[in-house]
């Protein structure tokens, strides 16, 4: 692996994980071995004298404070305590906490643990419609748990908007130094850039549609297990406006032929549970581009990661080429 997440640092968080794992009532057979690269580094711990394994999340060096991560768990809490959702418990600490913390070549690491929750990554055929409508009625679900939740003192999330996403200092990298990107490329997603903030700035802000979001539901992050739909991995979840939840829902797959019947099934999933104007389903093709071209960018600054690999680095920056064409026509730009 090349990049951040070489597989020196991957074994030296394995290590650091390993020291805390008491922490969690591990025992000295536990076998910790790395489950996920993405943002963070997920590794699982299979102890012989628990019954289930537990998850434990390393945190990306310098993306979360640790009051973000404290934010991120009270929510989940939150949503857990009202039942809006299917998702692991954060595991306490002996202290009460959640939080553990070791040093890695002079810098802290932070580490949450959560309880397992079995199921499978869905596939992207013709039978994750079902479940689209499922997903639907989930994200209607949170975001009117968003909306009507008093967060506690000292709530701190990042906020998802054109400005932290494609400004100055983008969360997750700028997209021009996407990979393979020609300055004919350039030019298309820069005019790209230009509807989307326009539209985005005439869409607004209000309280009906921009709030607390989870803001990464890809297929990665739910679990199908017989009947149920969980939901994993809160660790982007921040301000944004909620249609945006149904485009992170298709990240990576934003070309498959079954993403018209995936929006069909979303919206009406979402309006079984609360009603959804017209004016925010026409903005869904906005998002998507928004969506897309911040993975774009995503990719381009987490090279290592399985995520992008699996997404085609330079192919992807080319797929993202072609739809922002598409849209660009349809819109007329």
């Amino acid at each position: 692996m090349a990049g951040l997440y070489d597989d020196g640092f991957v074994e030296r968080l394995r290590l650091g994980v390993a020291g805390l794992a008491p922490l969690w009532g591990l025992g000295p057979k536990t076998r910790i071995r790395l489950l996920t690269l993405s943002e963070n580094a997920t590794f699982i711990a299979e102890d012989p004298a628990r019954a289930a394994p537990i998850i434990l999340r390393v945190h990306r060096p310098d993306y979360h404070t640790r009051a973000e991560i404290e934010s991120e768990l009270a929510w989940i809490a939150a949503l857990r305590d009202s039942g809006t959702v299917d998702t692991p418990e954060p595991l306490a600490l002996p202290d009460g906490g959640h939080i553990a913390e070791f040093e890695d070549q002079g810098q802290t690491r932070h580490v949450v643990g959560f309880s397992f929750m079995p199921g499978a990554e869905p596939d992207a055929d013709a039978k994750l419609v079902a479940g689209f409508r499922v997903l639907g009625a989930i994200s209607a679900r949170l975001h009117g748990h968003a909306s009507t939740w008093t967060p506690p003192e000292g709530f701190v999330r990042k906020t998802w908007n054109f400005d932290t996403a494609f400004g100055p200092e983008p969360l997750w990298g700028d997209w021009r130094a996407a990979l393979g990107l020609t300055p004919d490329q350039k030019a298309v997603l820069d005019r790209l850039c230009d509807v989307l903030q326009a539209r985005l700035a005439a869409y607004g802000t209000g309280r009906d549609r921009f709030g607390l979001v989870h803001a990464d539901l890809r297929l990665a992050n739910l679990l199908v297990d017989g009947d149920t739909l969980g939901v994993i991995d809160f660790d982007d979840c921040g301000f944004s406006w909620f249609i945006y939840d149904f485009a992170a829902a298709i990240s990576f797959h934003e070309t498959n032929d079954i993403v018209p019947d995936l929006q069909a099934a979303w919206i009406a999933g979402y309006g079984s549970v609360a009603p959804l104007a017209q004016e925010h389903i026409d903005m869904i093709p906005t998002f998507i581009l928004f969506r897309r071209l911040l993975l774009t960018a995503w990719i381009a600054s987490h090279p290592e990661t399985e995520t992008a690999a699996a997404a085609g680095l330079a192919d992807y920056t080319q797929g993202t080429v072609d739809l922002a064409r598409a849209y660009l026509a349809e819109a007329g730009a």
